[in-house]
């Protein structure tokens, strides 16, 4: 039903955007050609998304669990696939990717603590009341990480919930890391 739009094709607000796609990930991935379709909403994507990366004070492990997360809860069958690739790429631990795709205990209890404070918010739609807040922050992350989190999770908002009104085709080089929720396997 959505258009895979191409730099030549696409809507000219979003042609300057897809250039930025390619030059940061060296290929035009499928969503990427799916939000050209709504500029705006292109443009809020790679702004949060690159902001989340760039200027975030977790790190890069700690924003893929976040990500990874929120790709896992929300079903999304072309965000696990294209995380892990990242994760992979990254060379991020394997037993960490793995409990990510499936929703399985982190192997590092920090890192658990970030995946339960952002499945959390996700849950109750941010409404986690002070006691979780508190057990977040005693594992050694800041107030200024958890509105972080936010921000990871609104580039997620919009990019779980276009694949799934998309049925964005994965990539080429993720699919090797295709996936289907365990709940629907």
């Amino acid at each position: 039903m959505f258009t895979y739009y191409e730099p030549d094709t696409a809507p000219e607000e979003s042609k300057p955007l897809m250039q930025e796609s390619l030059a940061s990930f060296g290929m035009l991935p499928n969503l990427h050609k799916v939000l050209a379709e709504a500029p705006i909403t292109y443009r809020a994507y790679n702004e949060t998304f690159s902001s989340f990366m760039q200027a975030s004070s977790l790190s890069p492990l700690e924003q893929q669990v976040v990500f990874m997360t929120a790709n896992f809860e929300n079903n999304c069958h072309y965000c696990v696939p294209g995380h892990t690739w990242m994760m992979k790429s990254a060379q991020m631990p394997d037993d960490v990717v793995e409990a990510l795709r499936e929703g399985t205990p982190l192997p590092d209890a920090r890192l658990q603590a970030l995946r339960d404070f952002t499945k959390a918010l996700l849950d109750s739609n941010g409404h986690i009341g002070d006691e979780r807040l508190a057990q977040f922050l005693s594992a050694g992350y800041t107030k200024r990480q958890a509105l972080e989190v936010l921000t990871g999770l609104a580039a997620k908002l919009i990019s779980n919930f276009t694949n799934a009104l998309a049925h964005t085709e994965v990539d080429e080089p993720m699919k090797p890391f295709s996936w289907t929720h365990p709940s629907l396997r």
